[in-house]
């Protein structure tokens, strides 16, 4: 407990104690105020909710027996608007009922008087330890209440994207993600499209002792085989036609950092040994340059593909893959991660809202129902997407099914899961493969046509469906992003796009 005590010195929270009793609000004030955090206090419920919507407070303590509004009314209050900011109930009259009461709702803690002044900062402290490492924030699971964009909740700089979750699997991953952040090992971190896998990246990198660095990510699927081997590793001036001037690649622009080297899947094989050898020696090899360079680099790569399976067809070098997957970090779907789904849903409409200057809208009970049973094939990515639409868009109150899903995606709600995995099970650059079953269940308009015709129809309907993400689009189809690249480039020249 000292411990935890004693790093509460560290920390210059807001908080917002509220409490009828001069005498417990004194008591509570100056304890907190002596571990140096800033404390406000407030002697009833609307008071308090005045206060917050003034100066939003990082926590609020607050007592359950106060006149006109309670602890409990004040509780759910302050997790309607500001979802992400921790609750702890303090109360002299405990009931078992008040208690799960308290919880369901979404206090953090539940206290009993007269607690000592210890007990109030080691719990302030294990609430503050979380808002830290953003795993913690609040969601509301209950069906019948709102959820609703926080007014004046903290906000997130766009450079630095929140690691949101109350989800034990997700909280898992971002504690052992933590755990290793300031080793050398390298990181692989596994998962769908639109998980949030470069989102951990940046916690791993923030959460390290390469913090100060730089962090520095390459797609590894968005550039041709020559420019990529340029990108990660630089080039001397001349070493090929176009090289007018001397480059740094990205292991060099990152050193004393982190390097993000994304879907690393798609890293061609000639390209892997030599990845193989920076990783080992720490040093890197410009084109056309005379002597290595020495880099001193923390490697995170990430992938959607079974790296394993790739291994056994040959794709992929069994050696990098070992060396990649030191600290393996699989990040679950967010059809996984149900108790997530209004957390994340709260929290893009409050970024968004803020962003386009809207006022916060609450989901409807409609669309609270359809998002917990929709199959969310793009993940926490497709959330965001849907939820920017819907607060653009929206001309309610209320955020309704018809603000989030179109007709076209209302009508797929789960057939487009069935059809990813209908897809994924066709082998990378084989999509003329394809069995008429699964190119039937892609698309009735377009099982009589030729097959090449038929291919560039499927192609483009992932594309649309996918919003032109090419990464989500080529695991859709089952094939890789580089022959999705190709193809494209092919209908481009033949003047189909």
């Amino acid at each position: 407990m000292e411990g935890a005590v004693d790093s509460m010195m560290e920390h210059s929270g807001k908080i917002l104690v509220v409490d009828d009793e001069q005498e417990m609000r004194i008591s509570i004030f100056s304890a907190l105020n002596s571990a140096g955090y800033a404390v406000s206090v407030a002697e009833n419920g609307q008071m308090a909710l005045d206060m917050l919507q003034k100066n939003p407070a990082d926590l609020v303590v607050s007592d359950v027996k106060m006149p006109g509004m309670d602890g409990l009314e004040l509780l759910k209050q302050v997790k309607i608007s500001y979802p992400r900011t921790p609750v702890v109930i303090v109360t002299g009259f405990a009931s078992v009922d008040s208690a799960v009461e308290a919880m369901k709702v979404g206090a953090f803690d539940y206290i009993l008087k007269p607690c000592p002044a210890e007990v109030i900062k080691e719990t302030v402290a294990r609430a503050f330890s979380l808002i830290e490492t953003e795993a913690y924030a609040s969601s509301v699971t209950d069906l019948t209440m709102p959820v609703k964009a926080g007014v004046g909740s903290r906000k997130k700089n766009d450079s630095q994207k929140a690691v949101i979750g109350q989800d034990l699997n997700w909280l898992k991953v971002v504690e052992k993600a933590k755990a290793v952040a300031s080793s050398k090992a390298t990181v692989l971190i596994l998962g769908e499209s639109g998980t949030g896998k470069e989102v951990l990246a940046r916690c791993v990198h923030n959460e390290s002792d390469r913090n100060s660095g730089p962090f520095v990510a390459l797609n590894c699927a968005a550039l041709p085989d020559t420019l990529l081997e340029s990108e990660l590793f630089g080039h001397e001036k001349g070493a090929f036609t176009g090289a007018v001037t001397h480059k740094k690649g990205k292991f060099e622009l990152a050193n004393q950092g982190t390097l993000l080297l994304d879907e690393i899947g798609e890293v061609p094989l000639h390209l892997q040994a030599k990845l193989l050898r920076v990783l080992q020696e720490e040093e890197v090899d410009r084109l056309g340059g005379k002597a290595p360079v020495k880099i001193d680099v923390h490697v995170i790569a990430t992938t959607n593909r079974n790296l394993e399976e790739s291994v056994g067809k040959g794709e992929f070098r069994q050696d990098l893959y070992y060396r990649l997957n030191v600290i393996p970090l699989r990040l679950p779907s967010l059809r996984e991660r149900k108790k997530d789904i209004f957390l994340l849903a709260a929290y893009f409409m409050d970024k968004f809202s803020s962003f386009y200057k809207k006022e916060p809208k609450e989901l409807s009970l409609a669309a609270k129902q359809k998002m917990l049973g929709y199959g969310w094939p793009g993940n926490v990515r497709e959330m965001e997407n849907m939820i920017e639409r819907a607060v653009l868009l929206s001309q309610g109150d209320l955020l309704e099914v018809h603000d989030i899903w179109d007709e076209e995606e209302q009508g797929a709600t789960t057939s487009s899961q069935q059809e990813t995995e209908s897809f994924a099970g066709n082998q990378p650059g084989e999509l003329n493969s394809m069995s008429a079953a699964n190119a039937e269940s892609a698309s009735q308009d377009v099982a009589m046509m030729p097959l090449r015709n038929m291919e560039r129809q499927m192609i483009i309907q992932a594309l649309q469906k996918t919003d032109n993400n090419r990464t989500h689009a080529a695991k859709m189809l089952g094939i890789s992003v580089r022959t999705l690249r190709n193809k494209l480039n092919e209908y481009r020249n033949q003047g189909f796009i």
